[in-house]
Order: C-alpha cells, then structure tokens, then sequence
C-alpha cells in the first residue's frame, strides 16, 4: 500500500504556515497532551486481546487505517490519532508480511512507549515516543 492510498484526501482545514516549522515539534506536543489516553487505548488493545502490539497512526490528513481516538479538530490540536495494531498493518501491505520479525525485533515494549506511524506529505515513518513517568 502506498502512501496515497492512506492519505487520499488533502489535509483538513490546510493552513499556510509562515515560518517553516518542523511538524514533529508540534507532534511532540500533542503526544505529551494525549499520552495517557494513547496508554489507556494500549493497554485496553491488549487486556482485550485484540492485538499484543498496537500501533497509533499520527497525520494531518484524513486516513484509511485504524479507529479515531482523538480528532485534531474536536481537541483544538494539531494531530489526529487513530488506533490500529500490527496485524491490520501487516494486512494492509504496509508492514510486508516477511518483514514481520524484523519489525517485531525494534518494537519496543507497549507499556512504556507508543508506537506512532507518524504520516507527513513527504512521506511516513515509526517512532516510539516514551510515556512520561508522573513524578510525585
């Protein structure tokens, strides 16, 4: 499956930003803002045995993978998350079946970061973001 497949549509709401800021900075934003309810998203794939390795989908754009769980515009944000996991990844020819292990082998540990499928126009990547520990 190709980027355009997943994007099919141009962003929502596109604005023209000024100064060219990279949207990672915004992302990380966003991420520290909706790191519990990602978690709890996490933990729920897995107590509810639908997937032992969930993955989170980060863009801009209107997408077709996964499950809106926290909509950009409803939430006055930057990102739109949806949920997914590895198998609908792996369905959708975006994770290539033979690549599974070698994927699985950098997956990191879902209690302590999120995976995030992060989609930009040039192009789409995975990062694991760390959940922040509370200090008391």
């Amino acid at each position: 499956m190709d980027i355009e497949e997943l994007m099919p549509q141009q962003p929502e709401g596109e604005k023209k930003d000024k100064k060219k800021e990279s949207p990672l900075v915004s992302l990380e934003k966003d991420l520290d803002l909706y790191a519990d309810s990602i978690r709890e998203v996490a933990i729920d794939i897995m107590f509810e045995g639908i997937s032992s390795h969930p993955i989170f989908i980060a863009h801009q754009h209107s997408v077709s993978i996964g499950e809106v769980i926290l909509n950009r515009e409803e939430l006055n944000t930057n990102w739109t998350i949806q949920a997914s996991t590895l198998e609908e990844f792996v369905e959708k020819g975006i994770i290539n079946p033979e690549k599974k292990v070698l994927f699985l082998k950098s997956y990191k540990k879902p209690e302590d970061f999120m995976c995030v499928f992060v989609i930009v126009p040039e192009g789409a990547n995975f990062i694991y973001y760390p959940y922040k520990t509370k200090r008391a």
